[in-house]
C-alpha cells in the first residue's frame, strides 16, 4: 500500500498506546510500519532532503499533533504514553482522527492558533492541505518536486536549442560534474579523440584512469531506435571495450531498450528527461536561486536539562 498520511496515522498510533504503557517512538514506528503493511522499499522512502525517511517524518508529526491535543503525553526523550484525555477518546471508538477531530480540545486549538500568529496562514499545511494528510515537510516536498520538474522541462528545451558541437561540450561538463574524466582538460581532450563512426569519445572512468567509458552523444530530435544501439555496441566490441554511455536530447525505443540488456557489454541509455535530472543534480546549467536549510530540535543538547 501506498505510504499513509499523518491523519491516517493518528488513530492506530493512540491505539498502540491504549495499553496505558510507555511506549519508545522508534519502537511505534516499527509496529506501525507491520500494521500498514509497508513493503522495504516504502520503509526506505526518504523526503526530498534526504534527512529522514517519510513513514518515520509522518509517524513524527501524527505524535506531535496528538500531544497538541492532550491526546499522548511525553516522559521522557524519544518516550511517550496516553493520557486520560487520549483514553477517553479511545472509548469513544472514532473510526478516524484528524485536524478537525482534534480542533475539539482547547490545547489543539492554542497550538494552531499560536502557528498561524507566527507562520500566516498560507504557511500551515493543515490550514491548506491538512484534509489530503499533508505535512510541512509533504508540503515543502510537493513545491520542489512542482518546481523541480518545470526547471527540467525548460531546461531540456534549452539544450535541445543547442548546436551539435556544443552538445557535446555540455555532456563532457555533465560527466566530469558526475566524477569522470579526471580534469575537465583530460575529458576534453577525450572527447572525439575516437575515429570510430559508432563512438564520439572516450572518457576516463575515474580520475587515475584505471578504465574508460566510451560515450556516444546523439542531439537528435528523432526516437533513437535498436539500429543506433547496436551500431554504438559494433563499435565497442571492436575496440575490446566492455563500458559505454549513449547520451541523447530525445528518447529511446523500447527496442534500443530492450537490446542493451541482452548484450555482454554494458551501455548505459541517458534520454533527454534523465539527462536534465542529472544536470539540475550537478548543477551544470543551472546555478543556485536560493537554500532553504530545514533545522529539528537537538534532543541531545537537552539530555539531562
Amino acid at each position: 500500500m501506498a505510504i499513509p498520511d499523518y491523519q491516517t496515522i493518528m488513530l492506530p498510533l493512540l491505539r498502540l498506546t491504549g495499553d496505558g504503557q510507555e511506549h519508545r517512538f522508534r519502537d511505534a514506528i516499527e509496529r506501525l510500519a507491520v500494521e500498514f503493511h509497508l513493503t522495504d522499499s516504502e520503509r526506505s522512502e526518504l523526503l526530498p532532503s534526504g534527512t529522514s525517511p517519510v513513514f518515520d517524518n509522518r509517524v513524527g508529526w501524527a505524535r506531535t499533533y496528538l500531544k497538541q491535543a492532550g491526546l499522548l503525553e511525553a516522559r521522557k526523550r524519544g518516550v511517550f504514553r496516553i493520557t486520560e484525555v487520549g483514553k477517553a477518546l479511545l472509548a469513544e471508538r472514532p473510526e478516524f482522527i484528524d485536524v478537525r477531530l482534534l480542533e475539539r480540545y482547547s490545547t489543539f486549538q492554542t497550538f494552531r492558533a499560536r502557528r498561524r500568529d507566527r507562520n500566516g496562514p498560507d504557511l500551515i499545511p493543515d490550514e491548506t492541505a491538512a484534509q489530503d494528510g499533508v505535512t510541512p515537510e509533504d508540503a515543502l516536498a510537493l513545491a520542489y518536486q512542482k518546481l523541480r520538474r518545470s526547471l527540467e522541462s525548460d531546461l531540456l528545451e534549452q539544450v535541445k536549442a543547442t548546436s551539435p558541437s556544443f552538445f557535446e561540450r555540455l555532456v563532457i561538463d555533465l560527466l566530469v560534474a558526475m566524477g569522470y574524466g579526471g580534469s575537465r582538460q583530460d575529458a576534453g581532450r577525450a572527447i572525439g579523440r575516437s575515429g570510430d563512426g559508432g563512438i564520439d569519445g572516450i572518457i576516463k572512468e575515474d580520475k587515475l584512469g584505471l578504465d574508460a567509458i566510451y560515450v556516444q552523444a546523439k542531439h537528435w530530435v528523432g526516437t533513437v531506435g535498436r539500429p543506433e544501439i547496436q551500431k554504438f555496441a559494433g563499435a565497442l566490441q571492436g575496440q575490446r571495450a566492455n563500458k559505454g554511455v549513449f547520451i541523447t536530447t530525445s528518447s529511446f525505443t523500447r527496442e534500443a531498450e530492450d537490446y542493451v540488456g541482452i548484450i555482454s557489454a554494458k551501455i548505459i541509455l541517458i534520454d533527454g528527461e534523465r539527462l536534465a535530472a542529472l544536470m539540475v543534480d550537478h548543477n551544470v546549467g543551472v546555478s543556485p536561486l536560493g537554500t532553504y536549510e530545514l533545522k529539528k530540535i537537538d534532543s541531545d543538547y537537552f539530555e539531562g536539562a
